[in-house]
């Protein structure tokens, strides 16, 4: 399959911060990467340097099959960006900021318009288009932005963080919108913090931290490295849990890790689970809760970086500061 975005050791520094450090990335068409990391990781850095709004330091990348440096203007032609924050004009109506861009990339008034009308259908904003978008919601907000990247019909899309503050409902809404354009063939690369975004959407996840890519693969591949099932118990009887927590310990031959009562070990044989029911129940000790399940994608970003995908990375600053 031939890679719509590829990217070959990508350094950029701004002055003593290493903000990429030697970055390699490969995107198929017509799929989705995730691309996930604390802030300060570099994930929007890398964004702006695929979309030709950074000129790396070193390394590089094609984008659509054009240079990021070399041939800067093809790639922009070929790509669609939205970036953390609405940059949408709130006094313009969301019709007016989609024929702006419209116009701003050739078409004629009469085409901007139609495209206008077809973009604010797609995303269900039919009868929001008259109004001004200072009075849209944050998901009115985000799903324009998203219209006003596809005006000039990419066929790669470049979305970070996009779903940024939004209500868990207005987030869905543009899940089902990504999904939608992944169905009809664009190539997504997709920044996020969210863990169950990259999850649902992602083909590929690359995850980032200190600029760099630490770890890639498939959202189940990833899991695969913390390893097995992992095996929840809580005792209904809070007294009880450094007990339960030594049966655990015996049947698994793993010390389990314990948070507000609640004991969570790794069970590599599928066997182990009914073992340590049994045990439990022969020293008397009620379970509240048992749950078999696969390592998270949390738990994937604390083993490979030492701390969730919210905060920011060691010897890191924000991004916002940094680029």
């Amino acid at each position: 399959m031939t890679n719509a975005i590829e990217a070959r050791g990508l350094v950029k520094r701004y002055g003593e911060t290493t903000a990429l450090a030697g970055v390699d990335l490969a995107v198929p068409a017509g799929s989705v990467l995730g691309v996930l990391g604390p802030n300060g990781a570099g994930k929007t850095t890398a964004v702006r340097t695929l979309a030709t709004l950074v000129r790396p330091d070193e390394g590089s990348a094609r984008v659509g099959g054009f240079d990021v440096v070399g041939q800067a203007h093809q790639v922009r032609r070929a790509i669609g960006l939205t970036g953390q924050y609405a940059s949408v004009d709130e006094n313009l109506t969301g019709t007016q900021n989609l024929m702006l861009v419209g116009r701003l990339l050739g078409m004629p008034k009469s085409d901007a318009r139609a495209k206008a009308a077809r973009l604010l259908g797609r995303f269900g904003l039919d009868e929001a288009g008259t109004r001004q978008v200072k009075g849209y919601s944050g998901g009115m907000r985000r799903r324009l932005d998203l219209a006003v990247s596809l005006v000039g019909d990419p066929r790669i899309l470049f979305l970070d963080e996009p779903t940024t503050g939004l209500d868990p409902h207005a987030r869905n809404d543009l899940w089902h919108a990504v999904g939608e354009l992944v169905a009809d063939g664009v190539t997504v690369l997709l920044t996020t913090q969210y863990l169950e975004e990259a999850d649902r959407l992602a083909d590929r996840i690359a995850v980032f931290d200190a600029g760099a890519v630490v770890a890639s693969g498939t959202a189940a591949e990833l899991k695969s490295t913390v390893g097995g099932e992992r095996l929840e118990v809580r005792p209904a009887d809070p007294s009880r849990v450094a007990e339960a927590a030594r049966v655990l310990a015996d049947v698994t031959g793993e010390t389990p890790e314990e948070h507000d009562g609640l004991l969570a070990v790794g069970v590599p044989d599928l066997n182990l689970p009914p073992a340590v029911l049994r045990r439990l129940d022969e020293a008397g000790i009620l379970v509240a809760e048992l749950t078999l399940r696969r390592p998270s994608l949390d738990e994937v970003f604390l083993s490979l970086t030492g701390h969730g995908a919210g905060g920011a990375a060691p010897g890191q600053r924000d991004e916002e500061v940094t680029v």
